[in-house]
């Protein structure tokens, strides 16, 4: 019998879940899911070249899982560039230490605390804003998550 998955620490969500080849319709394409960790993996060893010990310790995991991580999501990555298949991130064993609003209004973009309360956008004055970590069914749960790791 396998052991638990250890949950994740990610930043915060990602901008975009989905990305695709262009001139070729979603419905004939096959989908590659990369879970929320495997993308936090990439964002941090690709896109901010962190050392594999030092983003280990960031999402809170050993580093010979970090590197199985990247590993892993690299070569999703890699069959969505050369494949031509759709690439949509979801899923996986994790939790936020932030946030993202998005104003559907005006599109503005901002970082936020999940303790922080936010009603109107502070570009326009908009009511209609999204919530991204929601999107991925989080939320409360990360502002819990969070409470628990900050105190050990």
């Amino acid at each position: 019998m396998s052991r638990p998955k250890k949950e994740r620490s990610v930043k915060q969500p990602p901008l975009y879940s989905s990305f695709k080849p262009t001139g070729i319709m979603k419905s004939h394409l096959q989908q590659i899911n990369l879970s929320l960790d495997e993308y936090e993996a990439v964002r941090l060893a690709d896109y901010l070249q962190m050392e594999h010990e030092e983003a280990s310790i960031e999402m809170e995991i050993s580093r010979s899982t970090f590197t199985r991580l990247l590993e892993k999501a690299r070569k999703k990555v890699s069959a969505f560039l050369i494949e031509g298949k759709e690439l949509y991130i979801e899923g996986g064993c994790i939790h936020f230490r932030g946030n993202i609003i998005r104003c559907v209004s005006c599109g503005h973009m901002f970082n936020i605390g999940f303790k922080d309360e936010l009603n109107l956008c502070p570009n326009c004055g908009s009511e209609n804003l999204l919530d991204m970590a929601g999107g991925y069914g989080h939320g409360r749960c990360c502002q819990q998550y969070d409470r628990i790791t900050r105190r050990s």
